[in-house]
């Protein structure tokens, strides 16, 4: 039996996610929106295209959630942007419910799937879908760190005028101002990048992943960034279908590592067929540490926010 995908939402990042997700051609595709002929017209659109790039994905869209039963992975990319006059709370409120009402619909034909969460703020959304959800956490796991690390591997290779396939890095912690590149994992084919940079354009550099995202929203004027965050989702779906045990930075629930207990915060994680298949916990200086723990109270802030929402 074929895997299926199943993409909740069709909007920009949902139907980018879909796109690149079809072109793979390892997994049936569905994409699900509560607009109606949306999801089917992209859907239909992206199937017609499946002679051009050679793959026999079978890809529908649909309004309702018949079409996703037994799926093997499910990323939720619903939610409503933040807008002029609505406040933090407004927006918790309004994805919480959007959030907690998909993952219920989409697990219960699903009920081995894993969840691969988008939807915004990515970190207390993460809680939502796994309360509502009821399963395992290894089987919930968020998409942030992969986006944030893109982001900032890519600055790092502009600066030194390197292939970003010789810089690695990593970017943990809450998907928001307070992430917390590591300068003491980033390296350039294994040079140290404190050996090629001196540490105020390592800062700077660090500065400008925090507001990555916003500055692809002061561009656009109208949208968020959406090309980056379908890629970082593809590479999380690759690792789970293939089995790929990929290390990557992940949105996972700890208990107790990083001295940090029942938050879903960016870590190195493994991930292949059973999701979060090991929390990697690294050694941070203690600079590094402090930003997390900071990071995580961010993150804990939006979930009381949310309890008294309830």
């Amino acid at each position: 039996m074929r895997n299926k995908v199943t993409v909740i939402g069709a909007g920009n990042v949902g139907a980018t996610t879909a796109h690149r997700l079809a072109e793979r051609g390892y997994a049936d595709i569905v994409l699900i929106d509560i607009i109606e002929g949306m999801p089917q017209g992209k859907a239909l659109d992206l199937y017609e295209a499946s002679p051009v790039v050679g793959v026999d994905a079978q890809i529908v869209g649909a309004n309702s959630y018949e079409e996703t039963a037994d799926s093997t992975v499910v990323v939720i990319t619903s939610g409503v942007a933040r807008k002029p006059g609505m406040s933090r709370d407004d927006l918790l409120k309004t994805n919480m419910g959007i959030v907690a009402d998909v993952t219920r619909k989409v697990v219960a034909g699903s009920p081995n799937a894993i969840l691969i969460v988008v939807s915004n703020p990515l970190d207390a959304m993460c809680h939502v879908a796994y309360e509502a959800a009821g399963f395992p956490s290894e089987r919930v796991v968020g998409m942030a760190g992969i986006l944030d690390t893109a982001r900032y591997r890519s600055f790092v290779a502009e600066e030194l005028n390197v292939s970003v396939q010789d810089v690695h890095a990593y970017v943990l912690g809450g998907h928001g101002d307070t992430m917390v590149p590591l300068a003491s994992y980033t390296t350039v084919a294994g040079i140290p990048i404190q050996e090629l940079l001196p540490a105020d354009r390592i800062e700077a550099i660090i500065d400008r992943t925090r507001k990555g995202g916003a500055e692809i929203v002061g561009l656009l004027k109208t949208g968020s960034a959406f090309y980056a965050p379908s890629a970082a989702v593809a590479e999380m779906v690759d690792a789970i279908i293939l089995d790929q045990k990929r290390i990557l930075p992940c949105a996972a629930l700890l208990t107790g590592q990083f001295g940090i207990n029942d938050l879903y915060v960016g870590v190195p994680v493994k991930l292949g067929a059973g999701g979060i298949e090991q929390i990697l916990e690294i050694k941070l200086t203690a600079a590094e540490q402090a930003a997390l723990e900071h990071s995580a109270a961010a993150v804990e802030g939006l979930v009381d926010a949310m309890a008294r929402l309830q």
